[in-house]
């Protein structure tokens, strides 16, 4: 109901989430819950205007015969896109991606697939990789603020000291002035001195960053070069002028 007087063009059914680890009898009873809650806010959702979707929700834990169980039910049900949820929520990258694996074959080829609170640049390319059309989630914007940059050469923490003279940009090529303009020098120091300009700066840069990584993304899968252009990206964090955190 809400979903609806805030006029959302795509709204989530109502679903519980569960945090991994968990047992694989909890994951179940919320697995289920969610399901008899997909149909009742299907239901709900009938008498909104046209022009708006919403999606279903896959649940079941890290247990693939639950996931697998969810997604059937939810294409049964018929819903203009299908969302992955209660991933990223503690458990390693593998997990999350093997269940992406289990969950795929059984969504609808025609309709949108949503990983949802999806996640670090690696973590798009691989979803994308496996048929996820679209993410959202807090982290270029959360990472600005605790001053963590994302770029083409890697992860770049600016309260290291080791910034405190350094005169370059996070990315001298970048079309961003966030990236381009400002010395990494001169971050730390906002950073160092909790100015907001420097997670308003940070968080700019992280967005453009995350933009420009998935508008390649989609440039190379028209041009059928996908898996070429994520061994690119990943070469170059793995490369770059960045040590490790």
């Amino acid at each position: 109901e809400i979903q609806g007087l805030l006029g959302a063009d795509i709204q989530m059914q109502l679903d519980e989430c569960v945090r991994l680890p968990c047992t694989d009898e909890e994951a179940a009873r919320a697995m289920r819950l969610s399901l008899r809650w997909a149909e009742r806010s299907k239901k709900a959702f009938e008498s909104q205007p046209k022009g708006r979707a919403l999606f279903g929700i896959v649940q079941g834990g890290a247990v693939p015969a639950l996931r697998v169980e969810s997604a059937r039910a939810l294409a049964a049900m018929d819903f203009p896109g299908y969302s992955i949820g209660g991933l990223a929520v503690g458990e390693p990258q593998e997990v999350m991606l093997a269940m992406i694996e289990e969950v795929e074959p059984h969504l609808p080829r025609q309709k949108p697939r949503y990983l949802m609170g999806v996640g670090t640049p690696d973590d798009l390319l691989r979803a994308v990789a496996r048929g996820i059309d679209m993410f959202d989630c807090v982290m270029p914007t959360r990472s600005g603020r605790h001053a963590l940059a994302f770029t083409r050469f890697g992860r770049i923490n600016l309260k290291n000291a080791r910034h405190a003279e350094d005169p370059r940009p996070l990315d001298a090529e970048s079309t961003c002035p966030a990236l381009r303009d400002y010395s990494r020098a001169y971050l730390h120091h906002l950073v160092r001195c909790e100015e907001m300009l420097g997670s308003m700066l940070l968080s700019w840069a992280n967005v453009h960053y995350f933009e420009q990584l998935m508008a390649g993304a989609r440039a190379a899968i028209a041009e059928g070069r996908y898996a070429d252009y994520m061994a690119q990206a990943q070469d170059g964090w793995a490369r770059g002028d960045i040590p490790p955190l």
